[in-house]
C-alpha cells in the first residue's frame, strides 16, 4: 500500500501548505495579495498550529529572560503581565506572516526603467 503525497502544485518546496486549524486540515492555502486578506487566512486558523507552536517556545524564552526576575520575586503587576503577553502575540504573528508568505500573489508592479 502506498502513501498519497501531498499536491505541492501550489505549495512552496517541501511544504504541505496546509492549514493549521484541524477543520481545515487537507485544504490548500489560498492565495492572498493584501494585508487584509492575510489577516483573515490568520483569524480563520490557517496558521494556528504552526504560530502557537513558535509562540510557546519563543514567547516561553523571551518571558524568562526579560520578566524572569520578576516572576520569581512575585511582584508582578498589570504592566509585566502585558509584556509577557506581548511576548507571545509577537512571535506568534511573525511566523503566521512568515507561513503565509510564499502564497501571496503580488498586485502588478510598475517596472523602472533602467
Amino acid at each position: 500500500m502506498t502513501t498519497p503525497t501531498p499536491n505541492q502544485d501550489s505549495h512552496p518546496e517541501g511544504s504541505t501548505g496546509g492549514p493549521s486549524n484541524p477543520a481545515l486540515v487537507g485544504k490548500h492555502v489560498p492565495a492572498w495579495s493584501s494585508a487584509k486578506e492575510g489577516c483573515v487566512l490568520i483569524l480563520r486558523g490557517y496558521t494556528l498550529r504552526t504560530g502557537l507552536v513558535v509562540a510557546s517556545v519563543v514567547g516561553t524564552l523571551l518571558s524568562l529572560v526579560n520578566e524572569g526576575a520578576t516572576l520569581s520575586s512575585g511582584h508582578i503587576d498589570v504592566s509585566s503581565w502585558l509584556r509577557i503577553a506581548t511576548n507571545y502575540v509577537v512571535p506568534f504573528l511573525v511566523s503566521s506572516i512568515g507561513y503565509l508568505s510564499p502564497f501571496r500573489k503580488h498586485r502588478g508592479r510598475r517596472s523602472v526603467p533602467r
